[in-house]
């Protein structure tokens, strides 16, 4: 799964909503609250959009898919991989016009409560979907909620981190990862001068700009006050030091497109020491010529600014479309696909986070050194605003990157930018 977020703008937002084929709440159907005598017997015929990298990622999901089969043999399933930078779009296009919707959708966190409002959405509450509820994480478990009622099942959880080369690192001298941008920034000057290698790849994308932000104590919104913060000082100082990054050569200059692909293949090949990304790259850095030996990955908390260390919580939910033609088919779907013992074999296989507590507990999770390193940077992982705008943040903060590492636009500058186009979206925001 790669890291991606498409544009919606407010007025697509506004006249989807009226179109809605659920409703504006998010639709009037009634949940059953009993479970059938034999959930075995349900038949029926439904699609699952998936978004995970085909390759590394896929083959787990697919095999999931067949054992949900022969438990349920009268439901088939029909599994759609979809690039995560085109889901969002697409499935709203879908939901709208109440055509080639899916059944269920692999949700990313901050689509689903703007799905909700949008009324694409069937609400969870009292069905078999959603099984023992209090096992699952508060955190994640908060994205699938919107105006009290529930819209999703929590499928994977994750945050950022620092993952790096260790021989390249260790050849510049460097026993253990930096610490703090400071260090982060010396240490990759080091990796360059004494191994010739790039020190740090970064990606272009807004979600990966938010630990520098965090880390200086700044934000996009501040949700209970209803207040715009993207343009702070804090911020500014983020977007200085992103800058600083590449100007002293720490970083080479990204390339603005494919910058996601050309980090990983960098970190892949041994032509850069060091990356941001999460834990569903781990299968696929696994892939790389420099990682056959897994114990040269290193991973580590991203480092701090001059305020703390902080990565975004991000993840994703598994959410059945309103319109479905098959609800209880669905339903039985995505209660099989978030139990425990499936996520246990999710986080063994592909090393993602689970979102239940007790799986966590499965020794095949507690045996997976990556998860096992994860789990405490998650712990202290910032939250996003689960808001129905949420997934309209990352496009204008993304044009903005693109514009600074162009050198088209100063830090304060692209601020300012940003700033005017969440105002367009924030009508009656501070």
């Amino acid at each position: 799964m790669r890291r991606a977020f498409s544009a919606v703008t407010i007025v697509a937002a506004l006249a989807l909503a009226v179109s809605a084929c659920g409703g504006g709440d998010g639709g009037e159907t009634a949940a059953p609250t009993s479970a059938p005598s034999d959930p075995t017997k349900i038949s029926g015929e439904i699609t699952w959009w998936d978004t995970v990298r085909p390759d590394s990622e896929g083959p787990t999901f697919q095999a999931l898919i067949k054992d949900f089969q022969a438990k349920y043999p009268n439901i088939k399933v029909n599994y759609v991989n979809v690039p995560s930078d085109q889901a969002q779009n697409k499935f709203q296009t879908a939901a709208q016009s109440g055509s080639g919707a899916p059944d269920v959708i692999r949700s990313e966190v901050a689509w689903t409560s703007q799905f909700a409002s949008l009324g694409y959405l069937q609400p969870l509450d009292g069905t078999r979907a959603v099984e023992n509820e209090s096992d699952f994480l508060a955190g994640p478990l908060s994205s699938t909620k919107y105006n009290g009622k529930t819209y999703a099942v929590p499928q994977v959880t994750d945050t950022l981190a620092l993952i790096y080369n260790k021989k390249l690192l260790k050849k510049a001298g460097w026993d253990k990862a930096p610490a703090t941008v400071a260090e982060l920034k010396q240490a990759a000057l080091d990796v360059k001068e004494k191994t010739g290698v790039n020190g740090l790849a970064l990606n272009v994308d807004a979600y990966f700009l938010l630990p520098f932000m965090y880390g200086e104590g700044g934000d996009m919104l501040d949700v209970q006050g209803k207040k715009i913060t993207v343009n702070s000082p804090e911020n500014v100082k983020a977007m200085e030091t992103v800058a600083d990054l590449i100007s002293s050569g720490a970083a080479p200059k990204p390339a603005i497109q494919d910058s996601y692909a050309n980090a990983m293949t960098a970190l892949k090949d041994g032509k850069a020491a060091m990356i941001y990304n999460g834990p569903w790259a781990l299968s696929e850095i696994y892939q790389g010529k420099e990682f056959k030996d897994k114990e040269n990955l290193g991973i580590a908390p991203v480092p701090a600014g001059s305020a703390k260390a902080g990565a975004p919580t991000g993840g994703w939910n598994y959410a059945i479309y309103a319109g479905s033609k098959n609800i209880d088919a669905s339903y039985e779907f995505v209660r099989f696909m978030s139990t425990p013992e499936n996520q246990a074999r999710i986080a063994k296989e592909i090393s993602l986070l689970p979102t239940r507590t007790s799986a966590y507990d499965n020794p095949d999770v507690q045996g997976n050194a990556d998860v096992a390193v994860f789990k405490p940077i998650m712990d202290t992982a910032v939250a996003r605003p689960w808001i129905p705008e949420g997934g309209q943040l990352f496009q204008p903060l993304l044009e903005g990157y693109q514009a600074l590492v162009g050198g088209k636009t100063t830090p304060a500058d692209m601020l300012k930018t940003v700033d005017e186009k969440y105002r367009g979206i924030f009508k009656d925001w501070s």
